[in-house]
């Protein structure tokens, strides 16, 4: 990311990233560094066996073409001259690296010696979620594609099935069995159930989480939430993974039960934002729930505190320019909140730090999340009248 008055999503070059690529050819590659896989070969489509994991997110077509000009139609897709083929492509490609296990050398050098660098960009890795608050929406759905791209990739490195390791192909879009390639040496093994069908274990995944934002029956209060391990005076909408043979209905009727003791009704879909911490997606969504029955936050030991909230002081809170604000400590609070939650949760010594964060001296009695996030924006528009039940049509 380039440190500027506005930070933003650094793009980097083919040229630009070369030296970290390793050998060519970068995608088709065959069983030795430098060697192309054959074209025969469906499994070997897009591989890539060597070097540091790419993924090619898609092709950014001018807002000016009439229709998408790349779509595989047998026009398109029947020229056997790459070149020509090549010549029918007219936008901009996006791929995303993984540069986990590139030296910190070589990186700083890429960076470094890269057009923007010689331009005198500063670049620099920075705490996704903050950084991502300050995106467009372009480059945010960039991001996010890619993060969750890279990360399904990371995590997916051994066959399901048989325990073999796993290989990239589909340009990163699947991952397959090694038991299945060319030379492959099975001797001895039975065939590996993914041999069958697409031959394709994985598909990239995306996890579903429901968000609610809960009003009561006069829609004069909403309900909030602060995570144990949130930042100070922190509140937001109650959120909560699918399991299967949910419907989005029932997991928001079981969610809000199990985080704060709540019954609700009259379940409204509103909106979606993807949320690439690893790979979910926010779906949006407004409930009913009686504002005179008690909140009970020890059920699954989730939420430090519950309350309800009238329209006013939700007001009160968006017109105050500390009410959305988070700084970057914050961000990176709330990701060591959910990276280690699995290890501290329930933890009492994990929550000492709460009470004495620099936040408790915010002229604010509490923070929403900013409107980059898929819960400040619902709060904001309940509170404006503009969504939830009863909202003015327009």
């Amino acid at each position: 990311m380039p440190s500027t008055k506005s930070p933003s999503l650094a793009r980097l070059t083919t040229a630009d990233v070369k030296p970290l690529l390793g050998s060519a050819p970068f995608f088709g590659q065959g069983q030795a560094k430098g060697e192309h896989a054959s074209n025969d070969v469906l499994l070997l489509e897009g591989s890539r066996l060597h070097g540091p994991p790419v993924v090619f997110l898609g092709l950014h077509e001018p807002d000016s073409m009439v229709g998408a000009q790349a779509l595989p139609s047998s026009e398109f897709s029947g020229k056997s001259d790459v070149s020509t083929v090549l010549a029918n492509l007219s936008g901009t490609p996006f791929f995303s690296l993984d540069v986990s296990g590139i030296e910190q050398t070589d990186l700083d050098a890429a960076l470094q010696n890269s057009a923007a660098g010689k331009a005198g960009a500063e670049l620099s890795f920075a705490e996704p979620r903050g950084a991502m608050a300050m995106f467009d929406a372009f480059d945010a759905s960039i991001f996010a594609m890619a993060r969750t791209m890279v990360d399904w990739n990371f995590r997916n490195k051994f066959c399901p099935s048989c325990g073999s390791p796993s290989y990239s192909h589909w340009a990163g879009w699947k991952r397959s069995c090694s038991s299945l390639l060319p030379w492959a040496d099975n001797t001895g093994k039975k065939p590996c159930a993914t041999a069958k069908g697409l031959h394709n274990f994985s598909h990239p995944r995306t996890d579903s989480v429901v968000i609610v934002a809960i009003v009561d029956e006069a829609n004069e209060k909403v309900l909030l939430g602060r995570n144990k391990n949130w930042p100070a005076k922190f509140y937001s909408a109650m959120a909560g993974f699918i399991e299967p043979g949910e419907s989005f209905e029932d997991a928001v009727k079981r969610e809000m039960w199990e985080e704060a003791g709540v019954k609700v009704w009259d379940v409204q879909y509103h909106s979606s934002q993807p949320w690439p911490y690893p790979a979910s997606l926010m779906v949006g969504f407004f409930a009913t729930a009686d504002s005179s029955q008690p909140l009970q936050t020890d059920l699954d030991n989730e939420l430090d505190d519950a309350r309800w909230y009238t329209r006013e002081e939700v007001l009160s809170i968006l017109s105050h320019n500390e009410g959305m604000h988070l700084s970057g400590r914050d961000y990176r609070k709330m990701a060591d909140a959910q990276d280690e939650r699995d290890h501290i949760k329930n933890n009492a010594g994990s929550n000492s730090s709460a009470s004495t964060m620099p936040g408790d001296q915010l002229e604010v009695p509490f923070r929403i999340p900013p409107l980059t996030a898929i819960a400040g924006v619902m709060v904001s528009e309940w509170a404006y009248g503009r969504a939830g039940p009863g909202a003015n049509a327009e």
